[in-house]
């Protein structure tokens, strides 16, 4: 096993976000069909914090994940899904397509408050071992580098890029689906978890979770 493993601390959301995205990744994957499915091993979802965490301390991660989840008023967390857009993030002529998602103030104070609970607990320099991987597979270079720099690139007001990845498709297709209306629509947290990540973001395994009371 990895000294570290890259996590995912994020938010799963409803039912009525998760149809809307796997429609839409099934017109990502009509567009690119060896694009990834939204299954089991790709759940759809909201990061709020990715780092890489020694394995051995993993236990106290989830511990205080916990305890910052019960100082915390999940009820007032909002989110709202305002538009489809991508990024060039994988291999020439592709983009990666993600629902952009507006959080709110409380949102951004959330994930301060779990970056200053698990920072103890963070490594550097993650390699391949440190995700799921398919058979065969190495975890891209611009993967690696994301989970590195999450923290601070993707920190606080004007930095954090709250999305639901959709998935790839060519970027004509992309322009096409962009410039449709879009029906913008709010996002209830069903439940925050922490799984092990795989390439692209991809939530791949589940490492624990927390019920989100309605």
């Amino acid at each position: 096993m990895s000294d570290l493993t890259a996590i995912d601390v994020l938010v799963n959301p409803d039912e009525h976000t998760l149809r809307r995205a796997r429609a839409l990744n099934a017109r990502m994957r009509e567009s690119v069909p060896g694009g990834f499915a939204l299954d089991a091993t790709h759940q759809p979802h909201i990061t709020t914090l990715q780092r890489y965490v020694r394995t051995a301390e993993l236990d106290d991660v989830h511990a205080a994940i916990g305890d910052t989840l019960a100082a915390t008023d999940m009820g007032a967390l909002s989110y709202r899904a305002v538009a489809i857009k991508h990024a060039d993030f994988g291999e020439p002529g592709q983009g990666l397509a993600v629902i952009l998602v507006r959080p709110s103030e409380q949102v951004l104070d959330f994930q301060a408050a779990l970056l200053t609970a698990i920072t103890p607990f963070t490594g550097s320099g993650g390699t391949s071992a440190a995700f799921v991987t398919d058979p065969g597979e190495d975890i891209s270079q611009s993967t690696l580098d994301w989970v590195e720099h999450y923290v601070p690139a993707q920190i606080g007001p004007g930095k954090y890029t709250a999305h639901v990845t959709v998935g790839f498709a060519g970027l004509d297709d992309l322009e096409a689906i962009e410039a449709e209306p879009f029906d913008a629509f709010d996002i209830h947290p069903d439940a925050v978890a922490v799984y092990r990540l795989g390439n692209s973001g991809a939530a791949r395994e589940l490492l624990t979770s927390w019920a989100v009371p309605r």
